[in-house]
């Protein structure tokens, strides 16, 4: 038996470090959302083809997650992550030679096949590194670092690029991506030692057996059902934004500006709210009051044309309801246990990004010449209901930690 000291200052170094690499993966993926024109004018491709510089990235992850989840368990997270880190500085330098779209796309790929490496380590670090009663604001952190990564991917490019083009603007991010990786490779080590016997069984986790396990395992199967609907929403509400509030006359500019106040609410509120869970010692109260926030606030946002209340309304939205996607992944965590950790993080992921694609599309389709988008804003509504319906059989997940690996 071996006692796990959760009390190093050494373990706020780790999470530092691992929100920014995290951060820097949802930069990679997201900077040619805001160089789609740039990319189609210099390339001569149409907007459908330039856009699978972004489409590849949940595509490839729901293809990838299970596996990466699988030997994030097996080998544990900091081999799992530098893996990832180590693919995504290769593929990050490449891209500075910008003299061909399909090297660009392959590179993309190699990116988006290295995100979930990187991404499916966040529970498997914070179990590693933080007591129960912190475990939450550590995922919380980790899921502002990726926020963070967002926000910076939406807004940064456009800027580099005015002034240093395309290819300047790889540079930048191949020397971003480069140095943070080199620090997470010198500064993260893991916590605990894995015992022989505990990595003989570690050594039978397969993508399959992990896949196996969640479907068998009810309470697992809830918070991933609310994942796939939650990632769906957001995913959704953020993709049609500018359509949602456009017909209510908001421009396009104010409807950007709105969803940057969501996403740095949601920054915000992934500091607070997961906190306050670690506080009261409970995860199912906060989720409900994360989902009823939702349900309160989506028809207000869709339907008001009042710009202080839709930036009210947008803010309000990303401080309490995006926080839930961290309380998500600590609940997995502590309903499959710390083993297991990668595997249940990777499966939030994974139906996250499906749920994020399928129900976008699902909401084109919903949209009405007579009625506009209003059929698609009723369902996300209903979808915020059914994530509640869902949080009301959710299991507590808090437990009492045991300090020991048996």
């Amino acid at each position: 038996m071996k006692q796990i000291d959760y009390n190093k200052p050494y373990r706020w170094i780790v999470l530092a470090s691992y929100m920014t690499v995290i951060g820097v993966s949802q930069m990679i993926y997201l900077n040619f959302v805001s160089l789609m024109t740039e990319v189609q004018n210099l390339y001569g491709v149409s907007e459908l083809l330039a856009s699978t510089l972004t489409v590849c990235n949940p595509l490839l992850f729901t293809v990838v997650s299970m596996p990466a989840g699988a030997m994030t368990d097996r080998k544990g997270y900091r081999f799992t992550i530098r893996l990832g880190l180590l693919i995504m500085s290769v593929f990050a330098c490449m891209r500075i030679y910008t003299g061909s779209f399909w090297l660009l796309l392959v590179c993309q790929i190699g990116n988006a096949i290295a995100q979930p490496f990187i991404m499916n380590g966040i529970t498997k670090l914070a179990a590693d590194w933080f007591a129960e009663e912190q475990r939450a604001v550590a995922t919380g952190l980790g899921t502002a670092g990726m926020f963070a990564g967002l926000a910076l991917g939406f807004s940064l490019p456009p800027h580099i690029n005015q002034g240093f083009g395309l290819s300047g603007t790889m540079l930048v991010f191949a020397v971003i991506t480069t140095v943070l990786s080199l620090i997470f490779f010198l500064v993260v080590k893991e916590n605990h030692s894995t015992e022989p016997e505990e990595m003989a069984q570690l050594r039978s986790f397969t993508a399959l057996s992990e896949v196996m396990h969640i479907v068998k395992d009810r309470s697992i199967l809830i918070i991933v059902l609310m994942a796939f609907i939650a990632f769906g929403f957001f995913n959704g509400l953020t993709t049609w934004l500018e359509g949602i509030l456009g017909q209510n006359g908001v421009g396009a500019m104010d409807v950007g500006n709105i969803g940057g106040v969501m996403i740095l609410a949601g920054i915000i509120g992934s500091l607070v709210i997961p906190t306050i869970s670690d506080l009261i010692k409970r995860r199912k109260p906060v989720l409900l009051f994360c989902g009823i926030s939702g349900i309160v606030l989506i028809l207000p946002l869709c339907l008001s044309s009042d710009l202080p209340l839709l930036y009210l309304y947008g803010g309000l939205i990303g401080f309490l309801f995006l926080p839930g996607f961290a309380l998500l992944l600590v609940m997995s965590e502590e309903v499959a246990g710390p083993k297991r950790a990668g595997g249940a993080a990777a499966a939030v992921m994974l139906v996250g990004n499906a749920g994020g694609v399928i129900i976008s599309v699902a909401m084109a389709l919903l949209k009405s010449d007579t009625s506009g988008w209003r059929p698609a804003e009723y369902f996300l509504l209903g979808l915020l209901i059914m994530i509640f319906l869902l949080a009301l059989f959710a299991s507590e997940s808090f437990r009492s930690e045991k300090v020991t690996i048996l």
